[in-house]
């Protein structure tokens, strides 16, 4: 089993310090930088499995750094920021980060999010560098069964129904975007996308879920791993990632939300498929 290393990019030295503490009682052997270039560096020689980058720091900013990060890894990335807006929560999660965190922050929610990350698949697509594996044992792992068909057609089922994740076909295809979730790969009409792990996730749900509207809510509890109905009540900052990796997601594919080709918005609920 290979040993669980964490980074934290962090110039603060309290929470840094605080980063590093409660990532070592998590079990994680961790490394710890000052500013982004030697982040990105420590990030290159113990090839982490996860990685927090404060937003704010001088010199390399937090987005920069996420993106250099992000290039050469498909580590978790965390986001520690000091301020809530979104303009922060957009780019942090452009630059390819997994999850944000806002200042001041409890150990125990730092421990849930990266705990919940940790259940979902490390695997990207095939154009990073990175070769893929189990981030521990008993992770959850991507893998491939029978195919499932959806029609089109299919009706529309409420939304409060309790979500139950359908096994994963071996491809998903709709429109010309091809999803193959063993593999982690999205192509659009022949060309591959690059897509975040949450990005991927979220596509993923949508497009295996037929013409099911599939809520906000039901969304985070995916991405935190939850199985079944999620039990708990979506925060603000749930709701916000959630439009945002959506957003990204559309402007990736190169789709308008006033005239979707893949994903509707159904309002005050969340997304489902296009006809």
């Amino acid at each position: 089993m290979h040993e669980d290393v964490a980074v934290v990019i962090e110039d603060g030295e309290d929470i840094r310090e605080l980063l590093a503490q409660v990532l070592t009682q998590g079990g994680f052997t961790v490394h710890t930088a000052a500013d982004g270039p030697s982040g990105v560096e420590l990030v290159r020689e113990h090839d982490p499995i996860v990685v927090t980058i404060d937003v704010n720091m001088p010199g390399m900013d937090g987005f920069e750094t996420a993106r250099q990060v992000r290039s050469i890894t498909t580590a978790y990335m965390v986001m520690i920021t000091a301020r809530g807006d979104e303009i922060d929560t957009l780019v942090g999660l452009q630059a390819g980060a997994d999850d944000y965190i806002v200042k001041p922050f409890r150990p125990r929610e730092l421990r849930a999010r990266i705990e919940a990350m940790m259940r979902r698949p490390r695997v990207l697509a095939s154009t990073h560098p990175s070769p893929p594996r189990a981030v521990h044992e008993g992770a959850a792992t991507a893998t491939g069964s029978m195919p499932v068909v959806h029609s089109p057609s299919s009706p529309p089922h409420p939304a409060s129904a309790p979500w139950a994740e359908p096994a994963d076909p071996l491809t998903l295809e709709h429109r010309g975007l091809r999803l193959e979730p063993g593999a982690r790969v999205v192509e659009l009409d022949g060309q591959e996308i690059e897509l975040t792990r949450s990005e991927f996730d979220i596509l993923r749900m949508l497009l295996a879920s037929g013409r099911r509207v599939v809520s906000k809510l039901q969304l985070a509890g995916m991405l935190r791993g939850e199985r079944g109905e999620p039990d708990h009540f979506l925060s603000e900052h749930d709701a916000r990632a959630i439009e945002v990796h959506v957003a990204n997601l559309r402007r990736k594919l190169g789709e308008s939300p006033s005239e979707p080709r893949w994903i509707e918005t159904v309002r005050g609920v969340g997304y489902r498929r296009t006809a």
